[in-house]
């Protein structure tokens, strides 16, 4: 890994899972605790005073960085949460349809579950084929599954296990002309790919702050189209429920306070916006170009190690690539795995097993077990060619 960029990260440990959690900046992490030096100085005065004009601030700013109506965007704590906020203030009746893909994340096909425990609903999974040609394949996919009691389409622009990057754009549209209302997880499109939420137009969007934008853990947003903003509640009621409105709007209120909670990582992640933008001088725009480019550079190197083709053309990859492994496609061994490679070589790495357990049958013909490398600014070529040189001995001898 290149070293001085203002990642803590250990420099013995080759990290190529920035896909995960992320990884903080001294200087964004400097930023959170000037923050919370402010507000442990006199907590009531920041909390009632200070508090309400600082997150107006930061939304406001991470609404120009997203391209979004700020009043349609509330802070939450992380993507997982911001589906289930959505799911949950929704009503549905049984019969009703939920779609999906078998590249959703496992705990959002969970809080999926939890709709149909709840309301009977039935969640339909779209197919989307792996390894794929193009992204009209993942939109005919989601389309075609499309039905007159699809109610909802739960989409991931990033697919979090096989790391595609999905139409989004045109699948949006498509459902629309359906008359069907799209949440979109984006827990990894902020920083990855460039994110226009007014045009884009879906009905709900929710993405992280501490993946590719580098924020704080805890750092995520939650926006809702002004003709659905009244139909979403936080998960929490508080005081915001029957708060005076004295000009604002009930969403605003509800979200602005859920209870006392530690706000400085969304009071930082405008901070962590600007702070990434100048790692390169052709800012945000060219911090992600070269993230893409890695990232392929590095499936490469990778894939000719291993004797595998790529599952995506390089047109639906950006900061993360995944790659089949031979061998065994259970949890227990992709866990046996990545640890050895950890504990043993040094290297942070995913090895995952795609379909997720909760779009998984028993004895799925499907089942894959992949790697999954991410491309960050403080990631090398050398990173690569080191899990290259290290991985194929580790699959023979299994």
């Amino acid at each position: 890994m290149r070293k001085g960029l203002g990642w803590r990260l250990d420099p013995a440990v080759t990290f190529l899972n920035h896909g995960s959690f992320g990884a903080c900046p001294e200087p964004v992490l400097a930023s959170q605790h000037a923050w919370r030096d402010r507000m442990e100085a006199e907590p009531v005065r920041f909390m009632d005073r200070v508090l309400p004009d600082a997150l107006a601030d930061a939304r406001a700013r991470v609404a120009a960085f997203l391209a979004a109506e700020p009043a349609g965007l509330a802070f939450v704590s992380n993507t997982t949460t911001g589906v289930s906020t959505v799911l949950r203030s929704l009503q549905f009746e049984p019969g009703d349809e939920i779609l999906t893909t078998d590249h959703e994340y496992n705990a959002t096909l969970n809080a999926l579950q939890a709709m149909v425990d709840r309301d009977g609903v039935r969640v339909v999974v779209a197919r989307i084929p792996i390894p794929i040609a193009d992204a009209a394949e993942a939109l005919e996919a989601i389309v075609g599954a499309v039905t007159r009691r699809t109610r909802l389409a739960l989409i991931s622009h990033i697919t979090s296990p096989t790391a595609l990057v999905l139409p989004i754009e045109e699948i949006v549209r498509a459902l629309d002309a359906r008359g069907v209302d799209t949440l979109v997880d984006a827990a990894h499109a902020p920083g990855m790919v460039p994110v226009d939420l007014d045009s884009l137009g879906a009905a709900y969007w929710t993405g992280n702050g501490h993946k590719w934008l580098c924020g704080p853990k805890g750092s995520a947003v939650l926006w809702a189209r002004a003709d659905r903003r009244e139909r979403i509640h936080p998960l929490v009621v508080s005081h915001g429920a029957n708060e005076p409105l004295e000009g604002r709007a009930r969403y605003r209120l509800e979200f602005d306070w859920t209870g006392t909670a530690d706000p400085t990582a969304a009071l930082a992640l405008a901070d962590a916006i600007d702070w990434m933008a100048t790692l390169d001088p052709g800012g945000w725009p060219a911090v992600m170009a070269a993230n893409q480019a890695l990232a392929i550079t590095g499936r490469d190197v990778l894939a000719a190690a291993l004797g595998v083709a790529p599952l995506a053309p390089d047109a639906m990859t950006g900061s993360m690539a995944a790659l089949v492994l031979p061998g065994p496609t259970d949890d227990a061994s992709a866990q046996v795995l990545q640890r050895a490679l950890y504990d043993s070589d040094g290297i942070q790495v995913p090895i995952i097993v795609w379909p997720v357990r909760a779009a998984r049958s028993p004895g799925d013909a499907r089942a894959m077990r992949l790697v999954r490398i991410s491309a960050q600014r403080y990631n090398e070529l050398a990173d690569y060619e080191r899990l290259a040189a290290l991985l194929p001995p580790r699959l023979a001898g299994e």
